[in-house]
């Protein structure tokens, strides 16, 4: 690009930025239009089975295994399974709002595809940005918890036993974890090669995770003690603070559900199975959390659980089975696995979609024609997620994982209310908007009373009665037109799931500390300056030639 090119271009980004931020898509271009720029499409070749099996083993693994032992030790205590409880019934309310969306937009986007065609391109694109960061920062975690439960199961105990500790380099980011690398590496090799055996093997894969499930939950009881729950210092020594803010870090468990979605533009029957596969991996997986943090609590008080390969570590240390140990440690690096393949799988069709909308390369988009996957982007984010798997702690991401979490979760329930009551026509957005704003107020008011030291009773419960008041008048007043056919499935009871999705993001955001804040601040200012600085260009550039490629085409016609 000549320079006059990049100066016109810096010259008339306001003017671009005004014509592009809000721009919507229709499902139906979604589906057809924008999908068409992949070249070949994904095969269609996934049942409803399917999506259970990868919402499953895309939960399991990263989530009970690597943020148990912390949250239990230092945030919630004995009381950890409370927490499992808050987050997983704030993310089954969630997961209602993906599933309507995955029936009415059923393509590889997830996230950003309902906030694109409800709210805009920058909004999708803030929204679709946070999700990558998210599935991104969690893999290289995971990855990296891998390596401590492979090594339990050999009975390493020492924490960097299997990694390189390099001298000069910063505390948190001075462990190089060779076998994270490698499976992550062998993981995309999998994934570019085809998504039905992908999930076959992510079948085989949970199938086993789940004996592993049912052994450390029967065994883990077995052996416990009840006492265990109160000693030393109460079923919640960190009080209700502590339960609360401990569901905020254990939602980073419930990341894999949304992969689910991901995968709409594959699935044979999409009306069918998508609710099935989102909804029903959601519960199946939040009964297990809650069972198998009381089994970790009552094996052992709550301040000597390890904060590394915690079930490990109990059985050995506590219960005196160092064969149940490896067992334990062998079942989690199978489930760890289980995760990274769907999470993989997940990341890489966000980001092909992103492309698809000409927000990042068009390369990123390609789909390979004989394995119908898009390997481009498989390769890409594999890179990514390896390097920071390398040298990168699970302390520094976890908190950052949840704040991007919640925060598009939130986006999305507000984009279900504002696409059910506005997108049909059949009210004013205003009322709409008024009404979300308003909630969000309310919720925020509810989560910050809670904060304040003299305010906590009495003003958790005017906000608490606001936010129901407020949801009843719109309820009452507010025409709803479900669009669709009536076969497709829709959340029941609307607004209120989504409201109280909303409400329940807002409070779970509100329990992260300020560095959470800090970190996702910078976050945001990059997402911002890039869309800035190439994606709004970028758009509006192939929508200009588009629309000049269409006058040729008619001019020719009118010729002929």
């Amino acid at each position: 690009m000549a320079l006059r090119d990049v100066l016109l271009s810096i010259v008339q980004t306001p003017h671009r930025l005004r014509r592009r931020a809000l721009v919507t898509w229709t499902p139906a271009q979604e589906l057809n239009e924008v999908r068409d720029r992949s070249g070949a499409r994904m095969k269609r070749r996934l049942e409803w089975y399917d999506l259970v099996g990868l919402g499953v083993g895309g939960m399991l693994g990263a989530g009970v295994f690597v943020t148990t032992g912390t949250v239990a030790r230092d945030t919630a205590g004995p009381a950890v399974f409370a927490s499992y409880v808050i987050a997983g019934v704030s993310a089954l309310l969630s997961s209602f709002c993906y599933a309507e969306f995955s029936v009415r937009v059923p393509v590889a986007g997830g996230a950003f595809s309902y906030l694109r065609v409800t709210f805009g391109e920058f909004v999708g694109f803030f929204g679709g940005a946070n999700i990558l960061m998210e599935y991104v920062l969690s893999n290289a975690a995971v990855a990296r918890s891998f390596t401590d439960y492979l090594a339990s199961t050999f009975g390493v105990t020492e924490p960097n036993a299997w990694r390189i500790v390099v001298a000069g380099i910063a505390e948190g980011y001075n462990a190089l974890d060779v076998p994270a690398v490698a499976l992550i590496l062998l993981i995309t090799v999998c994934l570019c090669y085809s998504t039905k055996e992908s999930s076959m093997l992510n079948m085989v894969l949970t199938v086993f995770h789940l004996l592993f499930f049912a052994f450390i939950i029967v065994a883990g009881l077995w052996n416990g003690s009840a006492s265990n729950l109160v000693r030393p210092h109460g079923l919640a020594p960190y009080g209700v603070r502590g339960v609360l803010d401990g569901a905020a870090i254990v939602y980073f468990s419930y990341i894999g559900y949304d992969s689910a979605c991901t995968m709409a533009e594959e699935i044979r029957d999409p009306a069918r199975a998508l609710p099935v596969g989102i909804a029903g991996s959601v519960l199946i997986v939040s009964a297990l959390y809650f069972l198998m943090s009381i089994a970790l609590c009552v094996m052992l008080p709550y301040t000597e659980i390890s904060e590394t390969a915690p079930f490990s570590s109990a059985f050995r240390e506590k219960v005196g089975w160092r064969w149940a140990s490896s067992v334990v440690g062998a079942g989690a690096s199978i489930g760890i696995v289980a995760s990274l393949l769907v999470a993989m799988l997940g990341q890489a069709r966000y980001l092909c979609v992103i492309a698809r909308a000409r927000l990042v390369p068009s390369w990123l988009a390609k789909v390979h024609p004989s394995t119908g996957t898009p390997m481009n982007a498989t390769i890409f984010l594999g890179f990514c997620t390896a390097s920071l798997a390398l040298f990168t702690e699970l302390q520094i991401v976890f908190e950052m994982i949840s704040i991007g979490t919640l925060l598009v979760f939130y986006l999305v329930a507000n984009a279900l209310i504002y696409h059910r009551y506005v997108k049909v026509g059949v009210n004013r957005p205003l009322h709409v908007l008024l009404f979300l704003m308003l909630l969000t107020l309310s919720s925020l008011g509810f989560s910050l009373s809670r904060k304040i030291n003299g305010w906590c009773r009495w003003g958790m419960a005017l906000f608490g009665v606001i936010s129901i008041a407020i949801t009843t008048i719109f309820h009452c007043t507010a025409r709803q037109d479900v669009a669709g056919p009536p076969s497709e499935w829709s959340v029941p009871l609307m607004p209120w799931p989504a409201a109280a999705s909303v409400f329940l993001n807002v409070f779970l955001i509100t329990t992260l500390k300020l560095m959470s804040y800090q970190r996702f601040g910078i976050w945001s200012l990059v997402i911002i300056v890039f869309y800035v600085c190439y994606g709004v260009h970028s758009t509006y550039s192939a929508e200009e030639n588009e629309i000049v490629n269409a006058m040729i085409h008619h001019a020719n016609l009118d010729i002929s």
